[in-house]
Formats: C-alpha cells, structure tokens, sequence
C-alpha cells in the first residue's frame, strides 16, 4: 500500500471517532436513547419537528459508521409514532400552508411525504425493524393504469425534484416486491426501468432536457439520476449510456460545493468503478482527490457542515426551521460520511465494514455485479 494510502486511512479514522462522537453528543437529553437533536444550534423546544429529521439522519449516520445502538426497538417505536393512518411519515405538525416544492399544493405534499417516509424506511431498515412497516397509500401505484398516469405527470425539466420522486416510490416498490414477489409490484417497476429507457439522454445517461447547453442543466440532470440510477442497481438492469455519465461526473471540478451535490456524483462513480471498469483508473484518480477535501471540511466539533454560506432548512418547510449554514448536523454529516465511505470501498475495498443501507435512495450502495459496456 502506497503511504499516501494509509496516511488517509488513519484520518478517515480519526475522523469516524470524532463524527461519532458528534453525533452521540446531539442526544436530546432525557430523551428516548437515539433521538437526535439536528444540529447544536437546533432548540427543540421551539422545533421539536426537527427532531425526527436528526433522528432519522443520525441513526444512519451511526449505523454507517458502526455504532452500536442499544436500543433499536425502542427507537424504532418512537420513529413509527410519526407514521400517519395512510402509512406516511411526516413532521409532526407540519401545516401545508408553511411549504411549498411545487404551485401544486398535492404535488408538495406527496413529495415531502414520499421523502420523509422513504428516511425513515431506511432508518428502520439499519435498526432490523423494517418488517413493522406497513404501506397502505402503496395499492393505487400497483395500478398499471394509475402508475402509468403518475409517470406521465413527472416534469423532467425538473430533474432533481423528480429524482427524488422516483426513487422514493421505486424504494416503496421494492419493499413490496420482496414481501409479495409474484405481485404487481415487480411488473411496476419493470415499467419504471421501461419508463427511464425511453427518455435517456445519449449525452449524459441522465434525464431531462438541455444538459448539452447549460451546466446547471447538466449538474441537475446528474443530481437527478443519482436517484433514478438505484432503481437500475436495485434491479441489476443495465443502464444506457452509463460510460457518458463516467464523462460529465469525471468534467465536475474535485470541489466542495453541498453535501448533496458532492454525495450525487461520487455515489454515481462509485457505482461506475465496477460498471465500466475501463474508467476505473480515471474515477479513483478523482475519488482520492475528492476524499482529501472531504476530510478537510470536516469542523473542529467532529462533524459536518452542508456548506458555510447561507440558511438551511428542511425540505420544503419553507415557512419552517432555519439555521446558519456552517454548522455540524446530521443530515451534512450522514450524506459526507457516504460519500467518503463509498470513496473508501472503491479505493480499499472491504478494508472496513461499512454499514450501507439496503432500501434504496442516498446512502445505498451496491457494488456491482456486471460490466456494462461503454
């Protein structure tokens, strides 16, 4: 091993022990053992909704890393408490009229509770409490007639959004495929792999419309089909023109811009390093460097910041929770721990045991099982 190597290795440890650290220090005091506040900045006696949110990304954030949480049932119990009639996950008292995702106030709703429920999924999944869960508002989309009718509606000149859409049903999808394997579910989601098929940009692989004119096009295309691409890992399907998306994530500068941003393109390369294993020297030249800044953008308190400039909010709750930019919290730190854990598999694969969650959505990971050709 290269002493550059193992000099990097000893800082992602160091770094793991002082994130975990952080993390287990958010614990709201005389709490439920797991409950998280989100940041050190976050009063949840003012916004106790924000609660589940650093539940839910530092639960994730600690499996990924190892942690050992005692507890699991108990947590579980509390993160099902916010598990609506229908089976939906959401902020507890959230009023609509404080969000907005879209001028379709019914298009906000479903994507904000498509996003939290598919957190929390996932949440439940790396506490082995996933067989709780129960999904009613899933039976319409078993419809052929009423998916088909639900693909058709998505605005693909709004990528990222929709990413986030497919994704999130897809991950519902798979859950259902697996406790029912004979039933509609599997046949949807050939749908959706069809679906995607037909509107692939040979430009990029990804979707929506414009990415050879504007690099915010492309970058939101790419951010996108970060989200689209697990249906495709999940599924072992191939993917058209992914030695083109290896292209445009390869032009991206070896930059810090957001955590999302940064997490979208090193999970897609991560992926690509065994699917286009022609590009394997080129990815893990970007990776390394990426892995360096990563590491350096760590704060003094032992987690992560999203970025430093600005306001963060949650999703959508426009009229909701804010903080400065800057400060550790856990979903900056959940989302940068996968993106140097994903680096880390791919430059020393099994050299540690990382905690991977298996539904699908940010924080999957599934090396893969075959090459597709460029």
């Amino acid at each position: 091993m290269k002493l550059t190597d193992s000099l990097l290795q000893e800082r992602i440890l160091a770094a793991k022990n002082q994130s975990l650290r952080w993390l287990n220090s958010m614990q709201l005091p005389d709490g439920v053992p797991g409950v998280l506040r989100v940041s050190e900045y976050h009063q949840p006696e003012y916004w106790p909704q924000m609660l589940l949110s650093g539940t839910y990304d530092g639960t994730l954030a600690r499996v990924l890393l190892g942690d050992h949480i005692e507890e699991k049932k108990r947590l579980a119990d509390w993160i099902l408490s916010h598990q609506q009639e229908d089976g939906y996950f959401l902020l507890p008292g959230l009023r609509w009229e404080d969000t907005w995702k879209r001028p379709d106030i019914e298009a906000t709703r479903q994507y904000m509770r498509f996003h939290a429920t598919n957190y929390c999924m996932g949440a439940l999944e790396v506490l082995e409490q996933l067989d709780r869960i129960e999904l009613p508002f899933l039976t319409p989309f078993l419809d052929p007639q009423y998916f088909w009718a639900w693909l058709g509606q998505r605005d693909m000149r709004d990528p990222w959004l929709e990413g986030n859409n497919i994704v999130n049903l897809g991950s519902f999808l798979l859950l259902e495929q697996q406790r029912n394997p004979t039933g509609a579910a599997a046949q949807r989601l050939q749908d959706m792999i069809f679906w995607h098929n037909q509107q692939s940009e040979p430009y990029s692989g990804f979707w929506g419309p414009g990415q050879q004119f504007s690099q915010e096009a492309l970058l939101f295309a790419l951010c996108g089909a970060t989200h689209n691409l697990h249906v495709f890992y999940a599924l072992d399907e191939e993917i058209p023109y992914f030695n083109q998306s290896m292209s445009r994530c390869l032009e991206q500068p070896i930059a810090i811009r957001s955590a999302c941003i940064d997490v979208d393109i090193i999970d897609i390369l991560a992926h690509g390093a065994a699917r286009c294993p022609h590009r394997r020297d080129e990815i893990e030249f970007w990776l390394r460097g990426m892995l360096v800044k990563l590491l350096d953008f760590q704060n003094p308190d032992g987690g992560f910041p999203d970025t430093l400039l600005g306001e963060r909010g949650y999703d959508g709750w426009v009229k909701g929770y804010k903080e400065p930019q800057g400060y550790s919290n856990t979903f900056a730190t959940w989302f940068r721990w996968i993106a140097i854990a994903m680096i880390s598999e791919v430059l020393w694969p099994q050299w540690q045991t990382w905690r991977f969650r298996n539904t699908i959505g940010i924080g999957y990971f599934k090396p893969g099982i075959g090459q597709i050709q460029p």
